[in-house]
């Protein structure tokens, strides 16, 4: 599933987007990234203009095509499933799309030995898609959720692999945690013991995909689940979320299955029974919007073309976090108000600064009136950075949280 890029890569450097103007804001215009300080950028970030391209095109097609378009949607389903296989490392996979991760959850949990092995092994610092899914599951007395605590984030594995046993039927936990972006270290271990008990690996790679390389086979992942979508770091927006699954694992047929998985088979003579779609087909759901798929195509065409490598973009965002870093303990500010924790190196922190706050809420109002914009989770503020912001605007964004604390 390789790919050739789509154009001559320009000569473009992590230092280069430091600069003031950002030499790629130019193209967010219709996000105005140059006039607001968007620090979302671990949750929403601004989509390049081409993706508004996209949906035109999208459009287009429907219009002159009618129910002819699926073939032309296809396509660009394919590349967004080629953009996800190549960031992964993928080689031997298939890549299975969805709507959002909660769809392609719930039919590889459909797929499990559930009934011969009714233990599922989590965290407590999983995104909402796990942790409210396995909640509902655990109310269920056939069922075993065992979750280990998400603290210290350095020893999340050790804890997983103490759990996992032989009837376990899959390990679910991130490789970057959403709440702090922690990078979760030694999660070769855990595919070890998930390898040696029998159970199935299902990695929730949402904050690491163009944060910090990610190599199915360097980090020992060749046999593991990958999970996530476009909606953080990729840009490409909703709709394109991604469910990676390793070779082998064929005799898999989830419960929960919709008609697009036959779509290809429709006009031809099957087999008695439900039948499935080969590869990412498997995990298809029904009809859906292709509009993320044309502007997905558009943007990871963007990426390539800008040279914006997951490379790159690891060293773009190393640096930016450290900025928020500095740029915050330079402020001196009250600890009580607003605080980091300084025991998790910088180096160990994947794409946004957490900033623990008991007048989050009222911080983020702050913000919002000096044009600086963030998400909030309880106490946790968390600044976002992106690659089409400067050095002055992420500065900036800090020194505009200062004046909102000292305006408390």
């Amino acid at each position: 599933m390789s790919m050739a890029p789509t154009g001559t890569q320009p000569s473009l450097h992590a230092s280069d987007l430091a600069k003031s103007p950002n030499p790629i804001a130019r193209h967010y215009a219709r996000f105005r990234v140059a006039e607001r300080m968007l620090l979302s950028g671990h949750s929403h970030q601004a989509w390049p203009d081409v993706g508004f391209e996209g949906q035109m095109e999208a459009w287009t097609d429907a219009a002159e095509y009618v129910d002819e378009k699926w073939s032309r949607a296809e396509a660009k389903a394919e590349r967004v499933r080629r953009g996800y296989a190549k960031l992964l490392g993928d080689r031997e996979g298939s890549i299975g799309l969805a709507p959002n991760t909660h769809d392609l959850l719930v039919k590889l949990i459909s797929a499990l030995p559930l009934q011969k092995r009714p233990k599922l092994v989590t965290t407590d610092g999983e995104f909402h898609t796990i942790r409210r899914q396995l909640d509902r599951l655990a109310e269920e007395p056939w069922i075993e959720i065992v979750r280990v605590s998400a603290q210290p984030a350095g020893s999340i594995a050790e804890r997983l692999v103490a759990a996992a046993d032989e009837r376990t039927a899959a390990v679910l936990a991130s490789t970057i945690l959403y709440k702090n972006a922690y990078v979760v270290p030694n999660l070769r271990a855990v595919a070890e013991r998930c390898r040696a008990v029998g159970a199935e690996l299902v990695l929730d790679a949402y904050h690491q995909i163009n944060v910090i390389p990610f190599s199915l086979e360097a980090d020992g992942f060749a046999d593991a689940f990958v999970t996530g979508g476009g909606y953080k770091y990729c840009e490409l927006g909703e709709g394109n979320a991604y469910l990676r699954v390793p070779p082998g694992r064929d005799h898999l047929r989830p419960i929960v299955t919709g008609w697009f998985s036959e779509f290809a088979k429709l006009t031809k003579q099957v087999k008695p029974g439900v039948g499935y779609g080969e590869g990412g087909a498997k995990w298809a759901s029904a009809t859906y919007d292709p509009t993320s798929h044309y502007r997905g195509a558009r943007v990871l065409d963007f990426f390539e073309e800008q040279g914006l490598t997951p490379e790159l973009l690891r060293e773009s965002y190393a640096h930016q976090v450290a900025l928020l870093a500095e740029r915050f303990d330079a402020q001196d500010l009250d600890p009580k108000r607003v605080t980091r924790d300084r025991s998790v190196p910088l180096t160990a922190i994947g794409g946004f600064l957490a900033l623990e706050s008991p007048h989050s809420e009222e911080l983020k109002r702050g913000l919002q009136q000096r044009n600086v914009q963030i998400d909030i989770r309880g106490t946790t503020m968390r600044f976002g950075p992106a690659p089409y912001l400067s050095d002055a605007q992420i500065a900036g964004a800090i020194d505009a949280l200062a004046e909102a604390v000292r305006a408390l």
